[in-house]
């Protein structure tokens, strides 16, 4: 393997935070627990695909049709390789295409289409390299689709872990110690799972303030199926245990769960295991406290039973780190252009090779353009991931692009509005600081003066219109210097209300109330749909989804094979935005991606307890298990739930 010649351990990842020995002595109540994960897939709308054109290519030459994409004034075929991909990060494809045909990275242009979801899954290769070396070898243009089945067997799944975790608190309910040691299957590649593992491990104490934490974390090379970024990025799989055991503990303590957890959360001032304080913008108990209130509302009870039907309200909060953190260079550029074309309304243009998935970007992106320049948000267009015209935003991943993008955006918008801003002043005769920039006009005092008639006098003096941003966002440092891992963190709370037929074992999920903390919302409706997708996705890792593997072989092969939750299973989901702002973040955004999929999985095997008795600590919940062990009146599953995840085999070779 990659760098361990003499063993499998990719990583031994390591947090430590005060004495957990001495924080397990002041515990009353010590709850010590295993669960295990699956290896996931990610399941996207559409498999990867790529187009790859050689240079020089005209379809002239071989009795093609009209060349419209030259007669668009577009870059030509002709002096590079062009390819059209699904990728979330179209520079780096650019320079992987560029390295595999030995040419300078200007030689080659990458356009990253449009697509049906990545949910990280389109991070890794997608097809680039292929395509680029195909078209190159033949002089046409070349495509490649990957069919589903070749779509499950090749690209990196979400790792299966196992998670031995041990929870100490007082009997007042307030939690002393978090000891937890971590196996996860990266399988035969590395891949990205020293980051998502190192995520997994930060996180393992969950969003509480706890004084002892020591977590342990080994990421294995196996013979599996490569494992990377799925979105969560490791964060779910921890935080289906943590919540797991907050839910013993409360019950073990006498305490009501919401309670419980309330005692212990995260508020600014607290501490995280990894060393970093909170300095603002922790909105976790406001998420709680909403989830609470609307669980509560009418004759509340937390489980009851109606003819063969159990029903249970399931808790779990989570939390996710903004950005790429950990020390790595976190930045986006965009570049802003305006015109004022005679007859018509002022435009404007943002771009950007920030990749859009379906999550809404170009509503944040033109959102954050518009407000600067004082126009309407319909009147920016956004160019995307077009690497000959559109800066780097970067890759499209970590729940970033809302903040990095959207700070290029707005800055790159304040540049134009810099460089307008003398043209506007000699009109109105005043000095630039007294300017304003609103609705299409450009005010001083009392007199203004249309946006449209500035840009006009810029464009006759030879201003520039244009300007480009280069977004750094604030620095982060490395695992185990106690200092700022991350520079923003989202927070949510989730209360899944859940039914099961005992007859049966079925479990659905017929209401969710979901609080997430965004800083700001600045599209209230992409982001919703965030959400909700977010947690209808978690309830398939819950109930149904695992990408089976037997010895190394994918058994889940084909698309029949892998049970995802179908429409008629979306449950009634009430969605709370909470706004707990910023100092750094566009308008006080941070990022939504991947939040909403972290806790609703436990929340889900949490109502199951409160609803059957039966603690499920292995997903995804096996309906034919869960309807043996009600017949048995079995309390407590941990192996033979489905197809279990072995604890990896480690052979150190090293530390790591």
């Amino acid at each position: 393997h990659e760098g361990r010649p003499d063993g499998n351990l990719l990583k031994h990842i390591k947090v430590n935070k005060g004495d957990v020995a001495d924080g397990f002595e002041l515990a009353d109540v010590i709850v010590d627990r295993t669960y295990r994960t699956p290896t996931t897939e990610h399941m996207f709308l559409e498999p990867e695909c790529a187009i790859g054109v050689p240079a020089g290519y005209s379809p002239a030459d071989f009795g093609g049709p009209f060349d419209a994409d030259a007669a668009r004034g577009e870059t030509a075929y002709h002096d590079k390789v062009s390819i059209y991909v699904g990728s979330q990060i179209p520079y780096l494809a650019r320079d992987q295409a560029a390295a595999a045909l030995g040419l300078e990275t200007d030689q080659v242009r990458v356009v990253a289409t449009l697509m049906g979801g990545g949910f990280g899954g389109k991070e890794d290769v997608a097809g680039q390299v292929h395509v680029a070396m195909l078209s190159e070898a033949t002089g046409r243009p070349v495509k490649m689709l990957y069919s589903r089945q070749e779509s499950l067997l090749f690209h990196p799944k979400r790792h299966a872990t196992v998670i031995r975790i041990r929870t100490g608190a007082t009997r007042e309910g307030r939690l002393t110690a978090v000891e937890a040691t971590l196996y996860g299957d990266g399988g035969a590649y590395a891949s990205l799972s020293e980051k998502v593992l190192t995520r997994a491990t930060t996180h393992a104490s969950g969003p509480y303030a706890v004084p002892h934490v020591k977590v342990d974390c080994f990421a294995a090379y196996t013979n599996n199926a490569p494992c990377g970024a799925f979105r969560g990025f490791g964060v779910s799989q921890s935080c289906f245990a943590v919540e797991s055991n907050m839910d013993i503990l409360a019950e073990q303590l006498g305490l009501d769960a919401v309670e419980f957890r309330r005692m212990n959360t995260l508020d600014v001032g607290s501490v995280t295991a990894t060393g970093q304080t909170m300095r603002e913008s922790v909105g976790l108990n406001e998420c709680l406290a909403l989830v609470d209130r609307d669980m509560r509302r009418g004759d509340f009870q937390w489980a009851w039973q109606e003819g063969h039907f159990k029903f249970a309200w399931g808790l779990a909060i989570g939390y996710k780190n903004t950005g790429l953190g950990g020390g790595a260079p976190d930045k986006s550029s965009a570049e802003v252009e305006v015109w004022a074309r005679p007859g018509e309304a002022v435009c404007a243009e943002v771009r950007t090779t920030s990749a859009e998935l379906g999550q809404g970007l170009p509503a944040v992106l033109a959102a954050c353009t518009a407000e600067e320049l004082g126009i309407p948000a319909s009147r920016v267009n956004v160019l995307l991931g077009d690497t000959d015209f559109c800066p780097d935003g970067g890759p499209t991943t970590a729940s970033r692009q809302t903040f990095v993008s959207g700070n290029a955006a707005r800055f790159a918008a304040q540049a134009v509005i810099a460089q307008l801003a003398p043209a506007a002043a000699a009109i109105l005769e005043c000095d630039t600081a007294e300017l304003s920039f609103a609705e299409g006009q450009v005010s001083a005092g009392d007199s203004s003066v249309s946006l449209h008639e500035v840009i006009s006098k810029a464009t006759d003096d030879g201003v520039p219109t244009v300007a480009e941003y280069e977004y750094w966002a604030p620095e982060t440092q490395p695992l185990g210097t106690g200092g700022d891992m991350h520079f923003a963190f989202g927070f949510c709370a989730q209360a899944v209300l859940c039914e099961i037929d005992t007859r049966t074992g079925l479990v659905r999920v017929r209401k969710v109330i979901a609080a997430h903390d965004v800083g700001r919302a600045i599209n209230p409706l992409t982001l919703e749909g965030q959400i909700e997708g977010g947690i209808v996705m978690c309830m398939g890792y819950a109930l149904s989804e695992h990408f089976i593997q037997e010895e190394g072989r994918p058994w889940t092969s084909v698309m029949a094979r892998y049970k995802m939750p179908g429409i008629k299973f979306t449950p009634e989901i009430i969605s709370h935005i909470v706004e707990h702002r910023t100092s750094t973040g566009p308008h006080g955004a941070k990022g939504v991606g991947e939040l909403p999929s972290i806790p609703t999985s436990a929340a889900i095997t949490n109502a199951i307890y409160r609803a059957t008795g039966i603690r499920v600590r292995s997903l995804p919940v096996d309906q034919d298990e869960l309807l043996l062990a009600m017949r048995t009146g079995g309390k407590d599953a941990e192996m033979g739930w489905g197809h279990t995840v072995p604890i990896p085999d480690v052979t150190l070779g090293g530390e790591g």
